[in-house]
């Protein structure tokens, strides 16, 4: 009989495989379009839609980037990574909120191509259009700048992790060789890009304006000019899909004791 901790387990687990699926596919959509005005998010999607059995995979890859957002968030509000309350640890918990939201809007993009509400990648997967909706609430304004700085807080914890390779401390022993060197590649490429949408939503929010926000898709293509960066990018973006793909097998993932939410770590 499965119980809850492994129904979760193998949740989290098919979160970081559509991670990893979605992160290929950015790098390799931005290095094939290099130059052009395509390669955004949700031109993975459009993308999709002409591939065999595209319109299940879509399907799968919005459960599974719905369960990584969701992972993250969880992990925000009830700690179940154990990163504690001091300031490195909250630090930590903004930093998840950050990749929670970023996810919920890729696999809120993944829906719409997935269930025919869009045909063409000619949006970057409604990140305007919901950044518009929350401007327009009572402290809309407050709530995008705080984001904006938990995405910037994010781009620092990636690019600390890129230097310290902590992020092995949760993959397995057992994990492929190389697994480490790729995993910074990714984390700095990451780096970059959260920091391009962070500082575009305190931008929006000091403006008021969605059109000065930038999901991820719209991040990346805002380096075309870039050459060399852009082209790490890209690359670095793969690399991250890669790593993901070997998390999904190897992550040790926090077991639920019997207060719910407390896990007991195994690391």
């Amino acid at each position: 009989m499965v119980d809850k901790s492994e129904k979760f387990n193998w949740l989290v687990r098919v979160g970081f495989a559509a991670r990893g699926i979605t992160y290929l596919l950015l790098g390799y959509l931005a290095l094939s379009t290099a130059g052009e005005a395509k390669g955004g998010g949700a031109a993975v999607y459009d993308y999709l839609q002409e591939v065999p059995f595209g319109t299940p995979l879509l399907w799968l890859m919005a459960i599974g980037l719905l369960a990584y957002a969701g992972f993250r968030l969880i992990s925000a509000i009830g700690d179940i990574q154990h990163h504690g309350s001091d300031t490195k640890g909250l630090l930590k918990r903004v930093g998840d909120v950050a990749s929670g939201v970023a996810h919920l809007f890729l696999s809120y993009a993944c829906y719409q191509f997935a269930v025919g509400e869009k045909q063409s990648s000619d949006t970057d997967g409604g990140s305007q259009e919901m950044a518009g909706t929350v401007l327009s609430m009572d402290l809309g304004s407050v709530l995008i700048g705080i984001l904006g700085i938990g995405f910037m807080v994010g781009a620092f914890m990636q690019a600390k992790k890129t230097a310290t390779a902590s992020f092995m401390n949760r993959i397995s022993a057992r994990a492929p060789g190389g697994v480490k060197t790729v995993g910074q590649i990714g984390h700095a490429a990451r780096s970059i890009v959260f920091a391009i949408i962070g500082w575009s939503m305190i931008k929006g929010a000091w403006f008021s304006s969605e059109s000065q926000i930038k999901g991820l898709g719209e991040a990346i293509l805002s380096l075309r000019d870039n050459g060399l960066l852009y082209t790490f990018v890209a690359v670095g973006l793969i690399m991250f899909g890669v790593f993901s793909l070997v998390t999904a097998r190897y992550r040790i993932i926090p077991d639920f004791g019997p207060e719910g939410l407390k896990p007991k770590f195994r690391a």
